[in-house]
């Protein structure tokens, strides 16, 4: 196994041992996005619980093609990749059927989500409601959602009874407005009987990144293996990363045994975006650098996120969290072993 593989399979070895997972034996799970950074880690974990002889059936739908190391998740006979276009009606309606379905496709970077506005509206509505043809009578599925439809709240942590107040000419309006109604397409179904739940994810960090992520965790990291990190803004904006270990693990309760239709799911490690570049900058020991005037700050971002994890803690007895400081360095490790290839 190389190295990068070997970094995830790490983690996801121990997100199994937490999770009940017998009653996908035997059943087909559909994942879509699963080269992305969430992608990554589901796609590991059932390839531990393959090992293990759940026999469980994979089908990891992505767009491009993947890289070497992620293929080594998928290096068994149950498990097959489906490249194609998520928007394409021929491509979706062409899928198989399956009992699981996580819907995790699109892009999480501000920038990359920003590029294709329509493109980002149809992945999370029209793809969405195609997805729940395919799936099997008494299945599950799972809508990966955003923090960012909390947008415009004055007051974080933000619980799931909350919504944002952002109009529709936002400047991320394309992002928000799919994923709420991605969430609203989830409890229509819901009402009519599906087991259909969505997760509200925020600033999930950690090895599985591609070259060129522009969030700013990765970016900071890329900038300072050239040598320095340089902030657009005097990074005051306060975030509160989850190591997407602790993320994957929460997604699969709430997948599996989750009786709300909503969840919040993020970490505990608050921290201003200054002071990340600081710590970053001291792992790598390279200079950081502030600009004089915030001009060049990135349009719509918020100045806080943060969830109230009290939901999910609480349901599903969650309480050890990865430090920010343990999750840096793994994902440090993983950008520079990934950059050098």
């Amino acid at each position: 196994m190389s190295e990068l593989s070997k970094l995830i399979f790490d983690d996801a070895e121990k997100i199994v041992e937490r999770i009940e997972a017998d009653e996908m034996s035997g059943k087909t799970v559909m994942i879509t996005g699963a080269s992305g950074l969430i992608g990554h880690y589901l796609i590991a974990c059932l390839k531990h619980w393959s090992l293990g002889k759940k026999k469980i059936k994979v089908i990891a739908v992505l767009h491009s093609e993947p890289a070497v190391y992620f293929k080594e998740f998928l290096d068994y006979a149950e498990a097959k990749i489906v490249r194609g276009d998520i928007t394409d009606h021929g491509f979706l309606t062409s899928l198989p059927d399956a009992d699981y379905i996580i819907h995790a496709a699109g892009y999480g970077q501000p920038g990359r989500f920003m590029e294709d506005q329509v493109k980002t509206l149809k992945i999370n509505t029209f793809s969405t409601f195609l997805l729940f043809t395919k799936l099997n009578p008494g299945g599950k599925f799972l809508f990966v959602s955003t923090s960012e439809v909390y947008s415009g709240l004055p007051k974080p942590p933000y619980k799931e009874s909350e919504i944002g107040t952002t109009n529709t000419t936002h400047p991320r309006s394309c992002f928000i407005e799919a994923k709420r109604c991605g969430e609203a397409i989830c409890n229509a179904y819901r009402s009519a009987g599906v087991e259909a739940k969505s997760v509200r994810l925020s600033l999930a960090y950690g090895p599985g990144t591609k070259i060129g992520d522009k969030r700013v965790l990765n970016n900071f990291i890329a900038k300072g293996i050239e040598g320095k990190i340089g902030l657009l803004d005097q990074g005051l904006a306060n975030r509160t990363y989850c190591y997407v270990a602790d993320a994957v693990e929460i997604m699969w309760r709430i997948l599996l045994d989750g009786k709300e239709p909503i969840y919040n799911v993020g970490g505990h490690s608050k921290i201003t975006i200054g002071d990340l570049a600081r710590k970053i900058g001291g792992y790598m020991n390279v200079p950081v650098a502030f600009p004089e005037t915030s001009e060049n700050a990135m349009a719509g971002a918020p100045d806080d996120v943060s969830l109230d994890m009290s939901k999910a803690e609480e349901e599903f007895d969650k309480t050890e969290f990865v430090p920010l400081d343990e999750g840096l360095k793994r994902t440090i490790e993983w950008q520079k072993i990934l950059l050098r290839r």
